[in-house]
């Protein structure tokens, strides 16, 4: 039996924390270093006036197989922590794409046609450009935009779908993301089983879903746990250390700008990969309003350049208090650079006009959560640092080079790949 190394992740967000689960299953002796005092990253648990909530309206889907097989391992059931539901873009005064149970292609066909408000012709366009990317294996010209492959598509199919499909994937607005990652998220999330589609709409905080059950976990298993650390330096030669300390292979999960900084002597190139990421901010209003209940836990909202929000989420139906609406605004630069008064003026109006039949009792704003650095901006022929730095040595997170944008899956199975790559080097067979 293979000696038991001694391995340290550097990061306690998702990536970092998976990476730590996997190792530890395989045997490592893991240290955990995390610069914050709770794990989580960027999806983890905020409190405001001792109300929980979370840093932004993360969901997943069911084609995160990756992310459901570590909640196993780490004791925490489905049904606990997701609501699932069919995938249905409703919106607050009229229906939209619903799938139905079903083979994927299957439900997918049946729900264009079912379709309420698009025309035939519509519905015949869209079911002819998903038989071609089916076709072509969900690929494309690495060049190509979101909005370049779909610009051909009836506007009430790209503004009611495509759009909102892209912006809460990528995070980054159809004129400028990536049609290939598009394509492969989408080619998942619809076409690659029964159920890969659907919603898992958290119903208890982020840090309950993942995060702190992970560290339990970990603890219980015998991995240290370092709160509050941050790494101050990385260094090569016959062991890796970190801070001084000797570890046979390290795990680094930290944010790309610290991994950059801590990389650099090592590898300025890889560093110089990681800095060079561009970001794109998402924006989350909470407002608490009577006992408002909306006609599903999440809606799609009409959006524009005066109505921010793509998206609303009624956390009363959820888990959390009544009334309780969380309002999100991706690819938000530009209500970022607007500032908080005029965000929550136009969120609060969007509301007003959009959702008037539902709500009872004024609107009044509890917290608005800006995450400046939310994801990398997910653009075509976008270069992204690699997971393999040096032997011994592997970079994890939403960010690293892979086919997923910056989402928990994509988080998830980096942290995976790099803990297995290490176990690799350990044992070659």
């Amino acid at each position: 039996m293979a000696e038991r190394r001694a391995l340290a992740v550097i990061g306690g967000g998702w990536a970092g924390l998976a990476a730590a689960v996997e190792a530890t299953r395989q045997g490592d002796r893991v240290t955990l270093f995390e610069m914050a005092r709770q794990p989580g990253g960027r999806a983890r648990e905020v409190e405001v006036d001792g109300l929980a909530l979370d840093n932004g309206q993360h969901i997943c889907i069911g084609a995160y197989t990756q992310t459901l097989r570590l909640l196993g391992v780490v004791g925490v059931a489905e049904g606990a922590a997701f609501l699932r539901m069919p995938l249905r873009m409703r919106y607050p005064d009229r229906a939209g794409l619903a799938l139905r149970p079903g083979p994927p292609l299957l439900a997918f066909a049946s729900a264009v046609l079912r379709q309420p408000t698009w025309s035939v012709a519509d519905k015949i366009a869209l079911l002819a450009a998903a038989a071609r990317w089916l076709v072509t294996g969900f690929r494309c010209d690495p060049a190509l935009t979101v909005a370049g492959l779909t610009g051909k598509l009836p506007r009430a199919v790209r503004e009611e779908l495509i759009d909102p499909l892209c912006v809460a994937a990528l995070n980054t607005p159809a004129q400028e993301a990536s049609a290939s990652v598009f394509l492969r998220v989408l080619g998942d999330a619809l076409f690659s089983g029964r159920g890969s589609a659907d919603l898992l709409l958290p119903r208890v905080s982020l840090g309950a879903v993942f995060p702190g059950p992970a560290a339990r976990w970990l603890a219980e298993s015998g991995a240290i746990l370092r709160l509050g650390h941050r790494v101050q330096a990385l260094a090569a030669g016959d062991h890796w250390v970190v801070d001084g300390e000797r570890f046979d292979g390290v795990v680094l999960a930290a944010s790309p700008l610290e991994a950059a900084r801590l990389c650099r002597p090592i590898s300025p190139e890889w560093a110089d990969a990681a800095a060079a990421l561009r970001y794109e901010p998402i924006v989350t209003i909470y407002f608490r309003t009577g006992a408002t209940v909306l006609p599903e836990p999440m809606l799609a909202l009409p959006s524009d350049a005066a109505l921010p929000a793509q998206f609303v989420f009624d956390r009363g139906q959820l888990g959390g208090p009544p009334g309780l609406l969380a309002f999100v605004i991706s690819g938000a630069q530009r209500w970022a650079d607007a500032g908080i008064d005029a965000t929550l003026a136009a969120t609060r109006h969007q509301a007003e006009i959009h959702l008037a039949p539902f709500l009872r009792g004024e609107l009044k704003p509890i917290q608005v959560v800006t995450e400046k650095r939310a994801t990398f901006r997910c653009t075509p022929n976008l270069r992204r640092p690699w997971m393999q730095v040096a032997r011994g040595l592997c970079a994890a997170g939403d960010h690293i080079a892979g086919p997923y944008p910056s989402t928990l899956e994509g988080a998830v199975r980096s942290g995976i790949a790099a803990a297995r790559t290490l176990g690799a080097e350990r044992d070659p067979t």
